[in-house]
């Protein structure tokens, strides 16, 4: 974690909340503390903030929580697990290292601090990578590096972010995983990715069930393609040829006669298009 807040914010003591010979810890009110809006943990397990409770109960709050002062609150920086249990507990205040942060040090110190622990799901993991990249204006590949992961991670979760919002919550709430949700991916149909989710949700399909349905789906809209597509030709040749050779014949026959028509010809889904402009110039006088 050091080395990762090191490299976002610059902080006197390289960005350890833990240093007690540059800070000091204090003692502050549980209700003065309001949360990061940069938390990119959306769902905490109850049960696990109750276990961390028990434990607190009986240790105390061994890492202090890190806060920055703002207007006559504090706002979260790091420790948003340890105050929902301090709360859960019922305590009124709680250990705190205060630091002072601008607005982007303190999102990128909250961004960071929960992306190097476990238990975020593919979508909170890619909304972070998300905002770190807005805020300081990185590419996928300088990210990646300052948090020491590969680039092919950082661009597969940010392409969760493409998915459908059924899909994405689906994630959040681990219905299905985040290979299941990478093989959506491949299918640009909103519509169809929400009904191959219903479906998986439903009979409880693994990620090669997952990934077999959508290549055969892929599959079928393929043929479906192909035989629209002959369907047409073959409604041309036998339906609509005669009516377009006799269009194409009075247009020679009109030729004939030394005037100049300009015409265009356009095979549409529905229909056989002529458009024909015959220039008013160079139709004969009678008078």
């Amino acid at each position: 974690m050091k080395e990762a807040w090191g490299r976002f914010i610059n902080l006197r003591d390289s960005g350890n909340p833990n240093n007690s010979t540059q800070a000091q810890v204090v003692e502050i009110p549980v209700n003065e503390i309001v949360s990061n809006p940069y938390q990119p943990r959306t769902i905490f397990n109850q049960e696990a903030i109750e276990e961390l409770a028990k434990t607190i109960h009986t240790h105390g709050v061994i890492q202090p929580i890190v806060v920055r002062k703002k207007d006559r609150e504090y706002e979260l920086i790091a420790g948003e697990r340890r105050l929902r249990a301090v709360r859960h507990l019922g305590w009124t205040t709680i250990p705190a290292i205060v630091r002072e942060m601008n607005d982007a040090q303190t999102a990128s110190a909250a961004l960071i601090e929960n992306l190097q622990r476990e238990g975020l799901t593919p979508i909170e993991e890619a909304v972070a990578y998300q905002q770190l990249l807005e805020l300081h204006g990185l590419t996928q590949e300088s990210l990646a590096q300052r948090l020491g992961k590969g680039q092919s991670t950082i661009a597969n979760k940010l392409r969760l972010l493409n998915l459908p919002e059924a899909v994405q919550n689906a994630l959040l709430t681990k219905s299905i995983t985040e290979r299941h949700a990478r093989a959506l991916l491949a299918i640009s149909s909103e519509e169809l990715q929400i009904e191959l989710l219903h479906e998986c949700v439903d009979k409880g399909w693994n990620v090669k069930q997952m990934e077999e349905r959508v290549k055969a789906k892929l599959t079928g809209m393929e043929q479906d393609g192909q035989k629209r597509g002959r369907a047409r030709r073959k409604g041309l040749s036998k339906d609509v040829r005669l009516a377009v050779n006799t269009i194409r014949q009075s247009l020679e026959m009109i030729e004939s006669t030394g005037l100049q028509v300009v015409y265009e010809e356009a095979d549409e889904e529905e229909f056989y298009q002529f458009t024909i402009k015959v220039p008013k110039q160079n139709i004969p006088s009678n008078s």
